[in-house]
């Protein structure tokens, strides 16, 4: 791992994750959170104030770097949350067949490498009447805006640690065998539109 990959990138990651809007967009998802909680890319913890403690009853943080984790740790200490982290990536989860409750996945879709992989995982993961609550940015519907994202997508992909600017994330989900029960789509306010185009909502097996 380079310096840039374990200095730079995470402390750039958590502030672009925690704007305002994006904070915003956060505080109507987290919170539906409940049961056994699997929060997939859980990054510097950017979720965790916004969770409904007394709706959880076990949280576990998913996240492949090291140095998030780090960045989460105190982060679950200050809110008093006690959260079993798991170092590794979402293509191959290490927990059981149909043992979690709610899967929350923020900004993370976009960054996943094998993500239709990572996708049945979280299927296998989750009990039949569990949900899976997303909130994520990817491709917009305008034309010109869609044209921009791909075209900046190369650069963008080397700097922001492999987030995807145009994911079609319905379509990541449904395809992976997923009904959305409900979404909404906007662009984030104060935000750049090739990048702020974002959806959110409730799916199910």
């Amino acid at each position: 791992m380079g310096f840039y990959d374990k200095y730079i990138l995470p402390k750039f990651l958590n502030c672009a994750c925690s704007s305002k809007p994006i904070n915003y967009q956060r505080d109507k998802i987290v919170p539906l959170a409940k049961g056994v909680v699997l929060d997939v890319g859980i990054g510097s913890g950017l979720n965790i104030p916004f969770y409904n403690k007394s709706k959880i009853d076990y949280l576990y943080g998913l996240d492949p770097s090291e140095e998030l984790i780090k960045l989460a740790k105190p982060v679950a200490k200050k809110n008093e949350f006690e959260i079993e982290f798991l170092q590794c990536g979402a293509e191959a989860i290490p927990l059981p067949d149909n043992s979690i409750d709610t899967v929350l996945i923020t900004y993370t879709m976009c960054t996943i490498p094998d993500i239709k992989l990572s996708n049945s995982e979280i299927m296998r993961v989750l009990k039949t009447e569990g949900q899976l609550l997303f909130c994520e940015h990817g491709l917009a519907p305008d034309k010109d805006i869609a044209k921009w994202q791909r075209r900046i997508n190369p650069i963008w992909n080397k700097i922001a640690g492999g987030c995807n600017l145009n994911r079609d994330i319905p379509n990541l989900i449904t395809s992976s065998g997923f009904k959305i029960l409900n979404m909404e789509e906007m662009y984030l306010p104060s935000t750049p539109k090739f990048a702020g185009y974002n959806y959110w909502g409730v799916a199910k097996k």
